[in-house]
């Protein structure tokens, strides 16, 4: 929306309707030592069409997945939103929503965070899910906190294939808690190795934390994992790309009992790094222990159905010490976002979907390797539509040649695992064609 700004003889009526002489009476409260005493230094206000023109090109300095063709992914994914999103959240009813605490009024959304907690349940295999995560990261931060809420321990393992950037924020979330992490290595497979799991868990750990797909794209052995956690006392979570969940086992129904992830690949652009929207699920052992508010569809008096914020304790806005977890914000905008794109591709779109990403990405591997000096770090096991080749050449200078063709390259993972220098994390969704990964092998190999 355009900024109309104020005339001079609209500024002065105001000023007059209220019985000053200046704006700068509007700030008389204010001591003034404590004012600057100055102008702004500040460029001189352009009109409108020279301001829209200095805004426009200064947009166009930035680069987009519109004008290059993107094989990054490494948590935030370049999937196809359908047209059919921005047309719906667009609408003014939706964006300008607020947290629903009055649900006489607020049916309407409070109608969309129940739909979008039953598809999560529906995707996790979970008895029930919450609305309002800020993340992927704080999402699988907030689980760790509920297993050491239920077990009362304080020592958790951390699988070293979950996304490194959420480790970090356990890890920070950990030290204000005084929880210890304990990272479990990978093996030679790129999976989690199973071996020091059985020699480290005890029963004094409150949980065993697992991504899959894990960060190198590779499938874990997920039913051996959480059946092993469950000969202990100590919670398996378990956090999954939803997108995935379209064709592999729901974590719940292989026994998880939280299950947490990152949204964003539903329906939500990569838009420069969010907002995003993390979600939770947990079994209904666990109902009391989940963060954030959850939705629940009631009876009015009059018999019809209605819904209402419930089992939200009210200690998460005005005792925080008493909080199972300080998460206000609403996100449900995002939530809205989600279930959209889940209600318009459906069960079979959204297997579809997932079919692509991992046939393109086998497709990716198969024409990347017969480039020379180029081979699969992690050969052995499935894979989704994530996976880490091995280069002789630097990875700084791959990306350089594809980046001049227009090609966002894969992630360094020299960046986050030392061990693995000149090993590229390559993603390819169902957005991209076989022609685009052609090119990528042949920008790749200087060929074109």
């Amino acid at each position: 929306m355009n900024f109309v700004p104020h005339t001079p003889q609209e500024i002065k009526a105001m000023l007059q309707a209220i019985g000053l002489e200046s704006t700068e009476d509007l700030f008389s409260d204010i001591p003034e030592n404590l004012k600057l005493q100055r102008e702004l230094d500040l460029p001189k206000g352009l009109d409108e069409m020279t301001l829209r023109r200095e805004v426009t090109s200064l947009s166009q300095e930035n680069i987009h997945t519109e004008d290059y063709i993107n094989f990054l992914g490494a948590g935030a994914y370049d999937h196809y939103r359908p047209s059919i999103i921005n047309h719906l959240i667009s609408r003014s009813e939706f964006y300008t929503a607020y947290t629903p605490y009055q649900p006489e009024i607020s049916q309407g959304t409070l109608q969309s965070i129940f739909e979008f907690q039953t598809a999560i349940c529906e995707l996790t295999g979970m008895d029930v899910a919450n609305a309002s995560m800020y993340d992927g990261a704080t999402a699988l931060a907030e689980g760790m906190i509920m297993a050491v809420a239920q077990t009362n321990k304080k020592k958790v393992l951390l699988s070293s294939t979950v996304h490194p950037e959420y480790r970090e924020v356990l890890k920070t979330y950990a030290w204000a808690r005084e929880i210890e992490i304990i990272e479990i290595p990978y093996t030679k497979e790129g999976s989690t190795d199973l071996d020091f799991l059985d020699q480290t868990l005890t029963n004094d750990f409150a949980a065993v934390i697992i991504q899959n797909p894990n960060f190198f794209g590779k499938i874990e052995k997920l039913k051996t994992l959480i059946d092993r956690v469950k000969s202990t006392k100590a919670l398996s979570i378990v956090c999954a790309d939803p997108i995935s969940l379209g064709i592999l086992e729901a974590p719940g129904k292989l026994g998880a009992d939280i299950v947490v992830g990152e949204g964003q690949s539903l329906g939500m652009p990569l838009s420069f790094g969010g907002p995003y929207l993390g979600f939770i699920a947990t079994t209904e052992k666990l109902i009391r222990r989940i963060p954030g508010r959850i939705v629940g569809l009631a009876k009015d008096q009059h018999g019809k159905d209605g819904f209402v914020l419930t089992l939200q304790a009210r200690e998460q806005h005005i005792r925080r010490e008493k909080a199972s977890s300080n998460i206000c914000s609403n996100q449900a905008l995002c939530a809205l976002t989600a279930i959209i794109y889940l209600s318009a591709l459906g069960k079979k779109g959204l297997k579809e979907v997932a079919e692509h990403c991992i046939s393109k990405a086998h497709y990716a591997q198969k024409v990347l390797t017969q480039i020379d000096g180029v081979e699969l770090a992690f050969p052995q096991g499935p894979s989704f539509k994530e996976f880490v080749v091995k280069t002789k050449e630097d990875i700084a200078c791959i990306n350089d040649r594809l980046f001049q063709a227009g090609i966002l390259g894969g992630l360094d993972l020299g960046r986050f695992y030392p061990e693995l220098k000149n090993h590229m994390l390559i993603c390819v969704t169902e957005a991209r064609s076989k022609t685009e990964i052609d090119l990528l092998k042949q920008v790749w190999e200087g060929l074109a």
